[in-house]
């Protein structure tokens, strides 16, 4: 820019020159008030003075940074301040970049998971959720499986501090992983599979067994089933001694009597009412949150019933 002298006035073009706005930009802002004119002369002329360079700068520097002309009116009228001004549209490019990122992160998925319209169509609306929307679906499934029933106090509500938190730039993973979570928490088979576990847990509670369900305890579970897990990979026997220790420490987590009606019982458990989709849906969360996952297959429980059932031979 060449220098400029604060007693010289300048005409709109010498303005636009200066300054790098168009003739017809700097005439908008001149008339809707922005940067009035300091002068005119006798023939109706508009003059600038240096005042209206450093002004112009500011406004299209404002205008860059996604400002309306009102909101450049307002600041220019000392209506609102700078900070203020850069705080809302930063909110609001947040915003922006959200749903970008959020539809990148579709389109990402649809190209890995070649999807039918519908499927699409959905993946979309499931995507385009804010956080308390998906909380709000995740309460109302555990509201639902376990409604009036006799539950360890607390357990429902650590279970449902477990949210699904989808990050502002979600992987395909992880946005695969919220897809499947939400529809899987709508299913109602699944809700009535985890309601008939809840209400066993309530019925043994009504019968006057102290029933421990907290988060520490699942820990301690999922380290089992973990370890079970890599057993049965590298294919040891569910007869072997690394698998009876196993079955000790199940029977001891369990709280019951070590007798060999207790570990039928625990093996029956396992046989007939592990539901592979409550495992999947901490999978899936563990997914979406990047925590640690424990997988629990139908492979693993059946080896764990062998376990048990081993140990009474």
């Amino acid at each position: 820019m060449n220098p400029v002298d604060d007693t010289v006035l300048y005409t709109i073009g010498e303005l636009a020159r200066r300054t790098g706005l168009s003739v017809k930009t700097i005439r908008f802002y001149s008339d809707s008030g922005v940067v009035p004119p300091t002068d005119r002369t006798a023939a109706g002329y508009r003059r600038y003075d240096v005042t209206a360079i450093s002004r112009l700068e500011l406004v299209r520097t404002l205008r860059e940074l996604g400002a309306g002309l009102n909101e450049v009116q307002r600041f220019l009228a000392s209506e609102t301040t700078l900070s203020n001004l850069a705080k809302a549209h930063l909110e609001l490019l947040e915003e922006q970049m959200r749903v970008l990122q959020t539809r990148r992160a579709v389109l990402r998925a649809v190209v890995k998971l070649d999807r039918s319209t519908e499927e699409v169509r959905l993946m979309h609306k499931l995507a385009q959720m804010s956080d308390e929307e998906r909380n709000r679906l995740i309460d109302e499934f555990w509201d639902e499986v376990s409604a009036d029933l006799n539950i360890t106090p607390g357990f429902t509500d650590w279970l449902r501090q477990a949210k699904p938190n989808l990050p502002a730039d979600p992987t395909a993973e992880q946005l695969e992983a919220w897809i499947e979570l939400a529809k899987l928490v709508r299913e109602p088979d699944f809700r009535r599979a985890v309601r008939a576990l809840y209400q066993e847990h309530s019925d043994r509670r009504d019968a006057g067994e102290t029933l421990v369900a907290d988060q520490e305890e699942a820990q301690k579970w999922w380290a089992v089933t973990d370890e079970a897990r890599v057993l049965v990979e590298s294919g040891t026997s569910p007869e072997g001694a690394e698998a009876q220790a196993l079955a000790k420490r199940m029977m001891a987590l369990w709280g019951r009597a070590d007798t060999a009606a207790s570990r039928r019982e625990l093996a029956a458990d396992y046989e007939n009412r592990t539901d592979e989709r409550m495992s999947r849906y901490w999978e899936l969360l563990a997914t979406i949150n990047n925590w640690p996952k424990h997988p629990v297959t139908a492979a693993t429980t059946r080896w764990l019933a062998a376990a048990l059932r081993a140990s009474n031979e």
